[in-house]
């Protein structure tokens, strides 16, 4: 249950004293998760029995049931209960870049070479190449990397559906590889598929955070930083670093073959000619 959902919205419905009760517990959810009841019901100027009544009021069985349910909404962190408020609109923008830039320079500090040839070796060695991706951005990386990588004549299909994915670790083999892609390193389907992909042998490239469960499981890591912040109204910037890592992987295969990826390259820009024209420079099909 969302105790903090459920407090707002029925506020119209509180007596007085559950009205400061409520009030109480949104403006101050730590001090009302940790505090005892005496020292709630002083803080409220109300009895215990009113605390009684509260807790049977928002949905929860007793009191024992509030403080457990109040714990669990302030362990989600304190920059989701009080955030920091957003700049000014010209410091708003700048802040955005500079998250960016921030988050590329700390990515590309943390980045190791030999990690990208190990990939590059692994990529190489591969019969099959599968790109596993859950949620919004992770999933788009999945399909990222699977243009970036059939450009060079890289046998690959992304998988972004949680049932795909087992269906395909099941059937994989030592020739088999996965590569990962997560921003947090804990999404329950993808440990549980790519876990199911090493049983049978697959090779594992993740690019994830480092330490996370996912990471744990990877025969090469190609690690993200983190790169939140207290200010929680704008998309993660941890994007651009798994952005990076793709970019910089994508290179460093194109160049172990220079010459052979080279012509691919010519192929698909004769072929995107024929089709769209344009000039020299227009992206090869992004």
């Amino acid at each position: 249950m969302d105790i903090l959902y459920q407090i707002r919205a029925r506020q119209d419905s509180f007596s007085a004293g559950e009205g400061r009760i409520a009030r109480l517990m949104l403006d101050d959810v730590g001090f009302a998760a940790s505090a005892s009841l005496e020292e709630l019901a002083q803080r409220a100027e109300v009895s215990t029995a009113t605390l009684s009544r509260f807790a049977r009021s928002v949905g929860c069985r007793d009191l024992r049931d509030l403080r457990l349910q109040l714990a669990q909404a302030s362990g989600v962190g304190s920059r989701f209960l009080d955030p920091t408020g957003a700049p000014e609109s010209s410091g708003f923008y700048r802040q955005i870049l500079g998250d960016i830039e921030t988050t590329l320079h700390q990515h590309l500090a943390g980045f190791d070479e030999a990690r990208f040839t190990d990939a590059v070796r692994l990529l190489g060695k591969a019969r099959m190449i599968h790109v596993f991706g859950l949620g919004g951005w992770s999933a788009q990386c999945s399909e990222e990397l699977q243009v970036r990588l059939v450009r060079f004549g890289y046998p690959i299909v992304a998988c972004h559906d949680a049932v795909m994915m087992r269906v395909t670790a099941a059937v994989l083999d030592e020739d088999s590889l996965v590569l990962a892609c997560s921003l947090t390193g804990r999404t329950p389907e993808m440990l549980d598929a790519v876990a199911l992909a090493r049983n049978y042998g697959a090779k594992v490239i993740a690019i994830t955070r480092s330490a996370s469960p996912l990471a744990q499981l990877a025969d090469v890591l190609l690690p993200l930083q983190s790169a939140e912040t207290s200010f929680i109204y704008k998309p993660t910037a941890a994007r651009y670093g798994m952005l990076l890592a793709i970019d910089v992987l994508a290179t460093e295969v194109a160049l172990a073959l220079p010459e052979e990826n080279q012509e691919r390259l010519r192929r698909i820009k004769l072929a995107l000619d024929d089709y769209r024209g344009g000039d020299d420079h227009l992206p090869l099909g992004d």
